[in-house]
């Protein structure tokens, strides 16, 4: 079909001119302009398989009248960054991230967009870009990991999941785990594309992606390779131009009513505390004023519903045979906002009528919780003046009120090392400093020792305190995004070893039992480090970079 002279608009001549060059043909630039933003790469098994989803999309989105144009962003994987000194980039790709896609969105005018995504930061990432563009969007999260069960040999009859990994790498210094039998959990754990089958960040926010709305249901959990994504995919291709044709854009569904059911149902199943830094970013970003604090008073407003990995034995395929986010918001419902609505034309209410539900085991009944509050503490005390995190739903009973003395590293490394030599003693608390946004920077995930230190079987007795962060794959009692940062003079630069560290988790406190005026003296005496880096992006990001307490977002 060729362009009529009343269609005609010489203006675009050049614009067509070039996406001919793309192979793109006159009917096809007459249609909306779909983008297809996709983080596909071969170096994140979260990722690998997101070029093939990318087809049923365009499948979808032709047959509803279309033209799919795709292009792609970066997607680390945190867990192989995080092996090495690099992992400092990490957090500070969410950034990169969510401008390349901005940048390319308004840049190319389109009319609408299919994000694809797994992985920590990349949900995240195109979160925010999603509500800077504010056009009709559409999320496709790419699926859930095979769980790798084993049915013979040494490990017959246990089911591993990435998480394990990490704990068998302690276990295996503590001389429980033969090297034959680490070296079949490193070979085989990870059996297929997919995010990692736990309750980490990935995981985490796909469902509070689901949970806003954003993604069509069971988007979240269901199997990466599975037949029910593919047809998932080329729905979502149909969706997105139901939404470019009624012109719905994406700031319909991420409201503050919506944020705050996402963080209740986050909160509800033991969600990753790294989701504190991204929704924080995300209210920003629509001009809202959230931060840390509000996720206690949020924790403590919802009960503790489901535990998977390595929280409980339970994994994300079984939490998706269960029901996955809709029986869990179904369960939820009294202490959700039921008016938000979802890209298939529902409110909460209505969609939630539709769900039926058929498991109690899994997710526990509104009445009967697992616990009374929430996944996230917020402490606060003489070492955190302005707030801690901690996932609280992981940690046991005898390490929520713990004293110890301080053991004091400058990096993550240091404590690596202490592990690895076997200088960590039950009992300690381990200070990690000079990790936050700023200090690092880019705010490292200390997730690979937190999960050698629950191997060695000292996770009921040895506490990590540090202004770095963790990944919601841990456990433990594992406290971190503490405010102020010490790169900014917090209270935590100033922590001596031996000084006695008191967490007490039911009363929120966080305290190094020194006095107020020894604190004030040694601080007086604290001289800023030198600083670690110089050049480049993270030279850049450390001076622009806001408070964890507000989500390390740019400012």
């Amino acid at each position: 079909m060729s362009t009529t002279q009343d269609q005609f608009d010489s203006k675009k001549v050049y614009e067509r001119a070039l996406f001919r060059g793309c192979g793109y043909s006159s009917e096809d630039l007459e249609k909306p302009k779909i983008a297809i933003v996709n983080s596909w790469n071969e170096i994140n098994p979260g990722h690998i398989h997101l070029r093939k989803l990318a087809e049923f999309v365009k499948q979808g989105i032709r047959e509803a009248g279309g033209t799919p144009m795709e292009f792609n962003t970066i997607a680390s994987c945190d867990g192989i960054a995080n092996s090495g000194n690099f992992s400092k980039y990490i957090l500070p790709t969410r950034e990169i991230i969510a401008a390349s896609v901005e940048c390319t969105i308004k840049a190319y005018n389109f009319d609408g967009m299919v994000l694809l995504c797994s992985c920590d930061k990349i949900i995240p990432g195109m979160l925010l870009a999603a509500a800077r563009c504010n056009i009709p969007t559409v999320f496709l999260t790419g699926g859930i990991m095979e769980a790798k069960s084993f049915n013979e040999g040494p490990l017959k009859g246990k089911t591993y999941v990435t998480s394990d990994v990490k704990e068998a790498i302690g276990q295996h210094l503590a001389g429980r785990l033969s090297k034959e039998e680490l070296l079949l959990i490193e070979s085989q754990t990870c059996c297929s594309p997919g995010a990692c089958n736990m309750m980490g960040t990935a995981n985490t926010m796909a469902c509070i992606v689901e949970a806003m709305g954003l993604s069509l249901p069971g988007c979240a959990t269901m199997g990466a390779i599975s037949k029910e994504r593919e047809s998932l995919s080329k729905t979502s291709g149909r969706i997105i131009m139901n939404l470019v044709k009624e012109d719905i854009k994406v700031l319909d569904f991420i409201t503050p009513k919506s944020i705050e059911n996402a963080i209740k149902v986050a909160l509800s199943f033991g969600g990753s505390t790294n989701m504190v830094l991204h929704m924080c970013a995300l209210s920003y970003e629509i001009g809202g004023s959230l931060n840390h604090f509000d996720f206690d008073s949020l924790s403590k407003s919802v009960p503790l519903l489901a535990k998977f990995k390595p929280s409980s034995e339970y994994n994300l395929t079984e939490f998706h045979e269960a029901g996955g986010v809709g029986v869990l918001m179904k369960k939820l419902s009294p202490v959700l906002d039921l008016s938000t609505k979802n890209i298939l034309g529902n409110n909460l209410k209505e969609y939630l009528n539709s769900i039926e539900i058929y498991d109690f085991q899994i997710i526990r009944n509104f009445k009967d919780p697992i616990e009374k509050e929430g996944s996230i503490a917020v402490l606060k005390g003489n070492l955190a003046p302005e707030g801690a995190i901690v996932k609280q739903s992981a940690i046991s009973t005898e390490m929520r009120h713990h004293k110890g003395p301080a053991k004091v590293f400058e990096c993550e490394e240091e404590l690596r090392d202490a592990l690895m030599e076997g200088n960590v003693k039950e009992g300690d608390v381990l200070v990690i400093k000079y990790e936050g946004p700023k200090g690092s920077p880019g705010m490292r995930e200390l997730s690979l020792p937190a999960a050698i230190l629950v191997g060695m079987g000292l996770g009921s007795s040895v506490a990590i305190v540090t202004d770095g962060r963790f990944s919601g794959a841990k456990r433990g009692p594992c406290i971190g995004h503490v405010c102020p940062e010490a790169i900014e003079g917090g209270p935590i630069a100033i922590v001596q070893d031996g000084d006695e560290i008191e967490i007490d988790i039911d009363n929120r406190k966080l305290e190094v039992l020194i006095s107020d005026s020894e604190i004030e003296k040694r601080l007086k005496k604290w001289k800023k480090p030198a600083e670690r880096i110089k050049t480049g992006y993270l030279n850049i990001y450390k001076k622009i970079v806001s408070s964890a307490k507000y989500g390390a977002y740019l400012q």
